[in-house]
């Protein structure tokens, strides 16, 4: 069996009081029982209970994240920043990947209040209300990343998505192109879902051109759904000159569709994506894309969350709203540089 606290304490000739302030570092034990007790636990190979030692300091230095879909390059990309943050603070995840179950994340959410997480990140919206009345109730810090879930009284850290959508479907526009379709996502989000949708009409009702349902389809954020919905804007009888995706990942799957059939990006028919994520340097040609700082959302996420977390009285009670970046790479051209199809 292996070593207990007990049996350090027993070997050392010391108090189980003696081991704990040894083990925690505490100043008044004198050194050479620290030696002694230190040199027992070699002996011993006696590794301290982490679930023990949080219990004795009311304190376990574990913050719970739910992602909704680790397979984005997304929300892999701005966890690992997430990651990264909190071990620099010497604090440990706990993530849960629901990919997209409610109920699969009222379970985990029971466990971290099991495991006594001292914070939780949530990077999703789509919260039922049972979802939405336990994590009133789990009383820890809560911070949202990337979304804003509507009537919640949490923190967000996130870009103006409308905005951003907004601003990628004019870069289309001043390239000429009025024949724009739109791959959009799930429309029970309102971050990325609705507001990028509402971005892209607007764009083109303020410069005039007409909303053509046909070119209008939603999907999931994920590449097989990006390559599905390229198909039917290809079978379109007057195609589109110009895709945006709200999403790196279907940006990816309508240039695969494209390449596919034949015709070429973006000589045939331009696309832009949004997120800015590691795809869209790793993709021939590289994509345009409507950029979210993400390594600073992933950080900032973490520092105002450890503030709560620490009791800070002078934190913000505001969303932190990061600005968006156009980043443009090969896959836009100007319509009248493209082939006439």
């Amino acid at each position: 069996m292996a070593p207990k606290i007990k049996d350090v304490a027993k070997r050392a000739g010391v108090s189980v009081t003696t081991v704990s302030r040894v083990l925690n570092g505490e100043k008044y034990v004198k050194d050479d029982l620290k030696e002694r007790v230190r040199k027992v636990i070699d002996e011993l190979g006696y590794s301290p209970s982490h679930i023990a030692r949080s219990l004795v300091r009311n304190k376990t230095n574990l913050i719970g994240v739910i992602v909704p879909d680790i397979t984005s390059s997304f929300y892999s990309s701005i966890l690992s920043s997430i990651e990264r943050s909190t071990s620099l603070n010497d604090y440990n995840l706990v993530v849960c990947n629901i990919m997209e179950d409610e109920d699969k994340e009222y379970k985990y959410l029971q466990v971290f209040k099991e495991m006594r997480v001292e914070g939780i990140i949530i990077m999703h919206e789509k919260l039922n209300d049972e979802t939405r009345e336990l994590i009133g109730k789990l009383g820890v810090p809560i911070i949202f990343s990337s979304v804003k879930p509507v009537e919640q009284p949490f923190i967000s850290v996130i870009i103006n998505d409308f905005h951003a959508a907004y601003d990628a479907a004019c870069h289309l526009i001043g390239l000429g192109h009025k024949r724009i379709a739109f791959i959009g996502g799930d429309m029970r989000d309102v971050t990325s879902g609705q507001n990028r949708y509402a971005g892209y009409i607007q764009a083109l009702k303020d410069h005039d051109i007409e909303v053509i349902k046909e070119y209008i389809h939603f999907g999931d954020y994920k590449t097989p759904s990006g390559y599905e919905i390229m198909k039917q804007l290809l079978a379109c009888e007057e195609r589109p000159t110009a895709v945006f995706a709200v999403s790196d990942d279907m940006a990816l799957g309508a240039m695969n569709c494209i390449h596919d059939h034949g015709l070429k990006v973006p000589d045939d028919m331009s696309v832009m994506g949004f997120d800015g994520s590691q795809w869209t340097e790793l993709v021939r040609p590289r994509l345009t894309s409507m950029g979210q700082p993400i390594q600073e959302m992933g950080k900032e996420t973490v520092n105002v969350l450890l503030k709560l977390i620490s009791g800070e009285q002078n934190v913000a009670k505001h969303d932190v709203i990061f600005e968006h970046k156009l980043v443009v790479r090969e896959s836009c051209r100007p319509y009248e540089e493209q082939s006439q199809t």
